[in-house]
């Protein structure tokens, strides 16, 4: 598994592309701006067979490049949970002045199973939020968007967010997951489940 980071847009948004080497798949995880640079970033990768983007939310910084990365990736599938369709296809959905609602966006599908990665239904911060987590050759990889951050939660004070949900789902889907798991947010650094699990001061 082969792992990209780009930091996009003007609030720095985490966009990961990640390359599972035994499906020859690439998945672009939250391409919420800057699609030329997500594109170009794509071309660096071992020729795959079929490209997905996979959307833990539907938040507009993370959305805002879907259709024309869709478009020149030539993607098979957007993948969303349906509880953030309503966000998703909101022409309110943005954050004025620097970010407006996403134009031209695809039809979405939920998550199905996949041989690479599995899903872990996380709402609160969004009510359709949603984890990704890799394993491939004994790694363990989690992309979990606006949930979990490094020494800190997911905000929930916008439409559709909600706290004890949110701690709920951080509790019962990701902290059971093997301590040394690489944690890849929606913003900011990278962290692990056994470091938040030590430290992190709203999960204490």
């Amino acid at each position: 598994m082969q792992i990209t980071l780009l930091s996009v847009g003007p609030i720095d948004e985490n966009c990961y592309l990640v390359y599972a080497e035994r499906t020859r798949r690439l998945y672009v995880i939250d391409p919420g701006a800057d699609a030329g640079r997500i594109v170009e970033a794509a071309g660096n990768f071992p020729k795959f067979d079929e490209a997905r983007i996979l959307l833990t939310h539907a938040h507009v910084d993370h959305i805002g490049a879907v259709g024309e990365v869709a478009r020149k990736l030539g993607v098979s599938r957007v993948m969303l949970d349906p509880a953030d369709g309503e966000i998703y296809r909101s022409p309110y959905n943005e954050i004025p002045p620097i970010l407006p609602a996403a134009r031209n966006l695809p039809e979405t599908e939920d998550f199905a199973p996949d041989g690479d990665f599995t899903v872990l239904r996380v709402p609160g911060h969004t009510p359709g939020g949603c984890a990704l987590f890799f394993e491939e050759d004994g790694g363990r990889v989690l992309f979990c968007g606006d949930t979990l951050f490094a020494g800190s939660v997911g905000r929930t004070d916008l439409p559709g967010g909600d706290w004890d949900t949110l701690m709920e789902s951080i509790r019962r889907e990701l902290l059971p997951l093997p301590p040394k798991t690489r944690v890849f947010p929606g913003h900011g650094g990278s962290t692990t489940i056994g470091e938040e699990k030590e430290s992190n001061p709203y999960l204490r």
